[in-house]
């Protein structure tokens, strides 16, 4: 062959290469179910060539390099009928949007409650995780904070109705060492405005509860476990309208709204208000003015009415090549809290109040195969400028009646406040950044980074004392969390994840030098690491297996250390605590035939803590009131099991419960600057349920008037067990102060017409009109009846 072939023959190879390149297509869709909800894991095969994908957590996949042409894609997942669906390669990209898969049966998409529906893939990691399907509660009255206390091992505390203060609580480790995040992101200082206990049960997609370790993908510092409240990501076109009103003047009302078009553009709109008088009837002490003694009634409250809007707004993007979602965002709303007690219920206020408001911009940005293929990339950011006031300028004390006096009678017209005169205004300007990437070695092992920094800068000044040193001194904290973890798939069967978290915290304080007068600036910095693994192992298909291990720390918060300028005191010289915590668990599924399903979970836990935080409630001062701080406990010891049974039968009738037992042990034997045992030593912690659960029930009447109607008939049942508000060492039998043993029910009927599109629901809680305890005998509301409406429409 002349060299002139050979030249040419090697020129027509090379310009074939570039136009062969050209013929190559990438294919990508979104799987869902007939509800449009994700499919995690469902496989996607082209017949005509060896490419596949699995759909992420969001339903979305995307397959490359396929050559031009004709072929066949075949979906399949578990519980679904496998599609097979020609399509034709002829240009770069091609979009299938979405694609939904008609399951193989409907059982537990109609009656699951907590379970495996769209949580399943959440509930199989190898961490200790409870999943709610929160959609499955759209039509109840429940906020987010009544949906959780219905999962074992979880006690979300309130001291009373509507927007009062909460305790969040798993597992026995509370506050603070439960970690809360919204889509990921830390609820850290959200303010009065935004919290579990206030956020409809409308606004989620599901809610994951972390019960021990966590995973590094959410990062943080959490102790004993964390909540995910998990929004619509992927919103489609829909509005979600309801309204409610029930006793003592509650109104609810709660608007969210989707839209995606076909171009890419994504608006999503969640608006909320809740208002109530919070007027329930309660069994306390009133005092006598003249003679100063006590006697027993059942009074309402009368200084206890709170009302909230909130508005959370985002636009962007969505599927476009530089992102798979770019939003901005902007969440606003206002509350006004009227406080009718202080620590205890003997405290009695008239005139105090708090109120605040939230104005937080964010950024969000979401990245798949970022420059390469298998690096995944989440970025979010925000920053809280909202404000909190705290008024106290009524100088008169009340008792239960609504009567009250001066507290100075020889001089009733004197500036003052109920426990001291206060108009303090403050921010607390919080910001969050947060990025996650993994990177996907292979089909088996992913390497994952975390990092997350959190600021916090608190400034206030008293209307009445402008002056004042105490409030000119600093309040700043910087946060920085970093994780790395690696997880790897070493068999179908097996799922193993390690990681190691470091923590560091900077602060500038302030030590009191001489009481109430003169005062010094402190700055600390903090380093801790942590370090564990999760892993599971599926026996068979039914039966899955847990284990996980953390040597966790946690960092004192911003409200341990300067309070909360209400009831709670600061302590800037708290130290950090740390816990080995340890969780052995087993999940089970089984399927007699079509007509009968169990669901069991069972659950260890083991905590081993020093340096734990714990909130003090002080004895009366000379004011006659309580002051509470947080305050470092040397050792905790925890040894807990909790169990959750689950059982249907076809798709009308659905029974379950669940138990928890917590034996958290005070484990410090010789208190600090004592020689001698303490007295309290191998006590049980006071003011902590250690023995509580919960049964529920539900019958669904399908084509009840009509085709496409449904009659749900529901019960539920709280039990809690008695237990000690302080030490048991501290008094004899007779001294010991014990809060009874709580039992109550709550029932309610939902009809759903034309699938879902209108609702309306009717509630009754506190069936019995139990007394109800929480926090340090806090008492929570006596009976209520409530109703809501709620209509639905959404276009595919």
């Amino acid at each position: 062959m002349s060299k002139f072939k050979i030249v040419w023959l090697l020129f027509l190879l090379i310009i074939s290469f570039p136009s062969h390149a050209q013929q190559l297509a990438e294919v990508k869709g979104r799987i869902t179910n007939t509800s449009n909800e994700p499919i995690p894991g469902a496989t996607i095969l082209l017949s005509s060539t060896k490419k596949g994908a699995k759909a992420d957590r969001n339903g979305f996949f995307k397959i490359s390099g396929i050559s031009f042409g004709n072929h066949q894609v075949t979906i399949s997942a578990v519980g679904y009928q496998t599609l097979n669906r020609p399509i034709t390669c002829n240009k770069g990209v091609i979009d299938l949007f979405e694609i939904q898969m008609i399951p193989v049966q409907k059982i537990m998409a109609e009656v699951e409650v907590i379970g495996r529906s769209t949580a399943n893939e959440v509930t199989r990691q190898p961490y200790n995780v409870s999943a709610i399907d929160a959609k499955k509660l759209y039509n109840t009255t429940l906020d987010i904070g009544q949906a959780l206390n219905r999962v074992s091992g979880v006690r979300l505390r309130e001291s009373g109705g509507v927007g009062s203060n909460i305790s969040f609580s798993i597992n026995g480790f509370s506050g603070n060492q439960v970690k809360l995040f919204l889509d990921g992101i830390p609820m850290d200082n959200f303010g009065s405005s935004f919290q579990l206990n206030n956020i409809p049960i409308n606004f989620a997609e599901r809610v994951e509860v972390y019960k021990g370790v966590v995973p590094v993908w959410l990062g943080g510092d959490a102790l004993g476990g964390a909540v995910n409240i998990v929004t619509k990501n992927d919103p489609g076109k829909y509005l979600d309208v309801s309204y409610s009103y029930g006793s003592f003047n509650t109104h609810k009302t709660a608007v969210n709204a989707g839209y995606i078009s076909n171009n890419g553009l994504t608006m999503t709109l969640s608006a909320f208000q809740n208002y109530s008088d919070n007027n329930y009837w309660v069994n306390v002490r009133t005092a006598d003015f003249e003679t100063g003694k006590y006697t027993k009634g059942r009074r309402r409250r009368f200084h206890d009415t709170y009302r909230n809007e909130t508005l959370v707004y985002n636009i962007g993007v969505s599927n476009k090549n530089y992102a798979d979602q770019l939003l901005f965002g902007i969440t606003l709303g206002e509350n006004k809290k009227e406080i009718q007690t202080g620590n205890h219920m003997d405290d009695v206020y008239g005139g105090r109040e708090a109120l605040g408001n939230i104005i937080q911009p964010n950024v969000k940005y979401v990245k798949k195969d970022l420059f390469v293929k298998g690096l995944d990339v989440n970025i979010f950011g925000r920053y809280n400028f909202g404000k909190e006031r705290s008024l106290d300028t009524v100088n008169r004390r009340f008792i239960w009646s609504g009567e009250s006096e001066p507290k100075d009678k020889n001089n009733p017209n004197a500036p003052g406040g109920e426990n001291e005169l206060r108009d303090y205004r403050f921010n607390n300007n919080n910001g969050n950044f947060i990025a996650n990437l993994s990177y996907a070695i292979n089909e088996k092992n992913h390497l994952m980074v975390n990092h997350l920094l959190t600021t916090f800068d608190r400034k206030g000044k008293d209307k009445y004392y402008p002056d004042l040193e105490i409030n000119k001194l600093p309040r700043k904290t910087i946060k920085n969390s970093t994780a790395l973890g690696y997880r790897t798939n070493i068999a179908d069967q097996w799922d193993v994840n390690i990681f190691v978290k470091n923590y560091n915290q900077k602060g500038k304080y302030f030590e009191e030098v001489k009481k109430n007068e003169s005062y010094k600036n402190v700055e600390t910095t903090v380093n801790k690491l942590g370090y564990g693994f999760a892993a599971s192992y599926f026996v068979n298909p039914p039966l899955q297996l847990k284990a996980s291990y953390e040597k966790a720390s946690r960092l004192p918060e911003n409200n341990e250390l300067f309070g909360d300028a209400q009831d709670l005191s600061a302590n800037p010289t708290l130290k950090p605590e740390d816990s080995h915590n340890i969780n052995i668990g087993l999940s089970y599924t089984k399927k007699w035939n079509e007509n009968n399903h169990i669901i069991i979970d069972a659950n260890y836990t083991y905590r081993n803590a020093t340096d734990f935080i714990r909130l003090y409630i002080s004895p009366l001062n000379s004011s006659n009131k309580r002051e509470s701080k947080y305050l470092n406990l040397r050792s905790v010891l925890n040894n807990g099991v909790d169990i959750n049974v689950k059982y249907f039968y076809k798709n009308r009738f659905s029974i379950g419960g669940n138990l928890t037992y917590q034996n958290i042990i005070n484990n410090t034997k010789v208190e600090p600057g004592q020689v001698v045992e303490s007295s309290v030593y191998k006590d049980r912690m006071p003011n902590i349920p250690y023995l509580y659960g919960n049964a529920d029930a539900a019958y669904y009447l399908h084509h009840f008037g009509g085709k496409h109607n449904t009659l749900t008939i529901g019960y539920n049942l709280q039990y809690i067990h008695a237990f000690f508000l302080d030490f048991p060492s501290l008094g004899t039998p007779a001294q010991r102060f014990i809060i009874p043993e709580q039992l109550s029910h709550d029932v309610n009927i939902v009809y759903a017409m034309a699938s879902g599109k209108y609702n309306v629901a009717l509630e009754c809680n506190n069936l019995t009109d139990a007394t109800r305890y929480d926090n340090f005998e806090m008492q929570k509301p006596s009976r209520s009846f409530n109703v809501k409406f709620r209509y639905f429409i959404r276009k595919k």
